[in-house]
């Protein structure tokens, strides 16, 4: 007995049809943009929103040369960033000068490589203290606090902020408080210097006496009779 022969493709007699595999089905992809089902996230940014990046771009530059000045002691900056802080709390108010410093230190952080480190929570510490005191010294009447006397205040703040967290943390002994004369006289000193700069550029920025009531025409301006 023979096989009868069979064609290519072919199931032989009494066998089931040999089928193909069906392929299988393409994946879904996402709907296209505008297309129905798509969700497009729209973030507005505003004029004021573009302000406070670029003051706060100007804060972190100067946070970035005052790590790059050599110093004596640990924990004594000049504190140039504090330059811009007195500008934009002078020019913009005490909220902006928030943004500008809360920013700073966490850009400056990233930046420098000490994101959630001892120096990150050192200088937050002391950002807070120096955004508490200025936000007080703005309740009071402006006649009492000038630039200079705002850049002092925000600088002892400042240290005295590092100094409550490093004892609290970081050097759990009063003897630290040893260090708080020298620190405080280099918070008065550098607080005078950048009040004194702050002073300086706000003066040059305020229009000139006379001037502000009226300007005078322009040269193609029609000549009355």
């Amino acid at each position: 007995m023979t096989a009868s022969p069979t064609l290519a493709g072919e199931a032989p007699f009494g066998a089931a049809p040999i089928t193909a595999p069906a392929a299988p089905p393409a994946a879904d992809t996402a709907p296209p943009a505008g297309a129905p089902g798509a969700t497009t996230l729209i973030l507005p940014v505003t004029p004021e929103d573009r302000r406070i990046a670029r003051l706060a771009t100007a804060a972190i530059f100067l946070s970035l040369v005052d790590a790059a000045i050599p110093t004596p002691l640990p924990g004594i900056k000049p504190g140039l960033a504090n330059i811009v802080t007195l500008l934009v709390l002078q020019r913009h108010g005490w909220r902006a000068t928030a943004w500008v410093t809360g920013l700073r230190v966490l850009a400056g952080s990233l930046l420098l490589g000490q994101f959630l480190a001892p120096g990150f929570f050192l200088s937050a510490a002391g950002a807070l203290f120096s955004l508490g005191a200025l936000g007080l010294a703005r309740a009071l009447p402006r006649r009492w606090f000038g630039p200079v006397s705002l850049s002092i205040l925000a600088a002892f703040a400042h240290i005295s902020g590092q100094l409550l967290l490093a004892r609290l943390w970081l050097i759990p002994h009063n003897g630290i408080f040893l260090l708080a004369p020298v620190f405080a006289l280099a918070a008065l000193f550098f607080g005078t210097i950048n009040g004194l700069i702050a002073a300086r550029l706000l003066a040059e920025d305020s229009p000139l006496p006379g001037l502000t009531q009226a300007s005078p025409a322009p040269a193609s301006a029609p000549l009355r009779p």
